[in-house]
């Protein structure tokens, strides 16, 4: 068996470092105007920017080139990981303190941006969007093609780390300052993961290497064959999507009934103050 060795490209160091000092600094910025932003917002987004780091600098860099499993568990931690914890982080009013107030007043100005963007997040385009994305790249020429090309290979994260961001806006609705328990959110992000599964279960269904004319016989060096290093990333990408499945639903499921019960607590309250005010009178 090989051992593996760590490459550290600055290029993803240089943005997770710049990440993550804009996030501390629009929570330093709310802080000094009286808002407190959750340990639980600030852990989700410093654990999203974890994973995507440990994705393109970690061992599955590395090993990207030589095991298709390694691969599919950069794209498993960077679009379908991170992506929700990333915009858990950065959820209101984190959200409009983020970028500097130049910045963000040139993106405002853009609206056509801004209409294509409120397009895009819509849950019935973004979900087609995602699948779209997701099984594009997974075309043979595509895949293959990002291996070759570093340029290709960014964009090839990017675009699932962009294009599961859009999945994860409408249920998460990073702008509210609360998810509010709407049951309909688990069924979006179950038509998502479903599309995700189905990709898992081709990789192991095939009885015979996808991805042979780049891969060959690589993975044998790491005592498995090609053959199995695809059902690994497969039922990697199986688990995962079953995973966020059980747990999107659990979440949103609990949240509606917790903002059943707030609603009622709410509406008695207001009656019981509605018949006060007539008992006064």
């Amino acid at each position: 068996m090989r051992g593996v060795s760590v490459a550290l490209d600055p290029g993803p160091i240089v943005a997770f470092v710049l990440a993550g000092a804009l996030y501390a600094r629009a929570v330093h910025i709310l802080r000094r105007r009286g808002r407190r932003i959750s340990r639980w917002q600030q852990v989700s987004w410093y654990a999203g920017l974890a994973l995507v780091l440990a994705a393109l600098i970690g061992p599955f860099d590395a090993l990207a080139d030589e095991l298709l499993s390694a691969h599919m568990a950069q794209h498993v931690l960077i679009a379908d990981l991170a992506a929700p914890l990333l915009l858990i982080g950065l959820r209101t009013p984190v959200l409009v303190f983020y970028l500097p107030r130049p910045v963000l007043v040139t993106l405002a100005r853009r609206h056509r941006l801004r209409r294509v963007f409120r397009t895009l997040r819509k849950p019935l385009v973004a979900v087609p969007v995602y699948i779209g994305v997701l099984y594009a790249w997974h075309l043979g020429f595509l895949f293959e093609g990002a291996l070759g090309n570093e340029w290709l290979h960014l964009l090839q994260h990017w675009s699932f780390v962009a294009s599961s961001l859009l999945v994860w806006w409408a249920p998460l609705e990073p702008r509210r300052a609360r998810v509010a328990g709407e049951l309909w959110k688990a069924g979006h992000v179950l038509g998502a993961r479903l599309g995700g599964m189905m990709l898992g279960m081709a990789f192991l269904a095939m009885r015979s290497p996808l991805y042979g004319d780049f891969y060959g016989d690589a993975a044998r060096a790491y005592g498995l064959t090609p053959l199995s290093d695809q059902q690994i990333g497969g039922g990697l990408m199986m688990l995962v999507d079953l995973l966020v499945m059980l747990g999107a639903l659990t979440f949103f499921f609990w949240r509606a009934a917790a903002d059943s019960d707030r609603a009622e607590a709410s509406s008695g309250a207001k009656a019981a103050a509605q018949a006060g005010t007539l008992a006064a009178r």
